[in-house]
């Protein structure tokens, strides 16, 4: 029977080891100027101009993610009030009042994340634990619901340390067990976090600045 998920991006669900989970985010700027919507559960990256912007944009790619959005507030720029968004939208904000972003930036909170194709069978799946890999879909999302379509590509599994993701497990769901489908609930933490000690680029240097 086909998997019941579909995709949704990153959900927090945990941090790493036995410390205190309180699934906080922290309270970043958007750019009222930034044109690239933003989705809940979306990968963001830190810019120097003291902002984030989505995996991919402007130094995405070479710069650690600094975690995951989850929804934002800004004024509208056409009612003058306050609007409580769990995306985005790439425009709209009065440039008078800053877009506040709220983000899961601990560097230990571990997430789930649809597979965007099958793992084959449960013994192959858990054989790729421990190893890393990154997004399909990384920067999409639906304009209706503000949710991120990011999944895990499988295809990019390896033991490659510059990848976006580590995996850490598969999420014990009696609704997405079909190994042979998309849609398997993969457990996973960003690999290479800015705010991390070891918050290394993809080309393996620590990663001192939004760029």
């Amino acid at each position: 029977m086909a998997n019941t998920n579909g995709a949704f991006g990153l959900r927090p669900v945990g941090v790493v080891g036995s410390s205190s989970n309180t699934n906080g985010t922290t309270e970043y700027r958007i750019a009222s100027t930034n044109t690239n919507a933003i989705f809940q559960g979306s990968p963001v990256i830190p810019l120097a101009a003291g902002v984030i912007d989505r995996v991919g944009a402007a130094a995405g790619g070479t710069v650690g993610l600094v975690g995951v959005f989850w929804g934002c507030e800004y004024v509208s720029s056409t009612t003058g009030e306050k609007v409580f968004s769990n995306y985005w939208p790439g425009s709209g904000a009065d440039a008078n009042f800053p877009v506040r972003a709220f983000v899961y930036d601990n560097p230990l909170q571990t997430f789930v994340i649809c597979s965007d194709s099958t793992l084959t069978n449960e013994a192959t799946a858990r054989t790729h634990v421990f190893s890393n890999a990154n997004f399909a879909a990384g920067q999409s999302g639906s304009t209706t619901t503000g949710i991120s379509s990011a999944t895990l590509a499988v295809g990019t599994i390896a033991v490659t340390a510059n990848l976006n993701l580590r995996i850490m497990g598969i999420q014990d769901d009696p609704e997405n067990q079909d190994f042979t489908a998309a849609g398997i609930p993969v457990l996973v933490r960003l690999n290479n976090h800015f705010n991390s000690p070891n918050g290394a680029i993809a080309g393996g240097t620590v990663s001192t600045t939004g760029v």
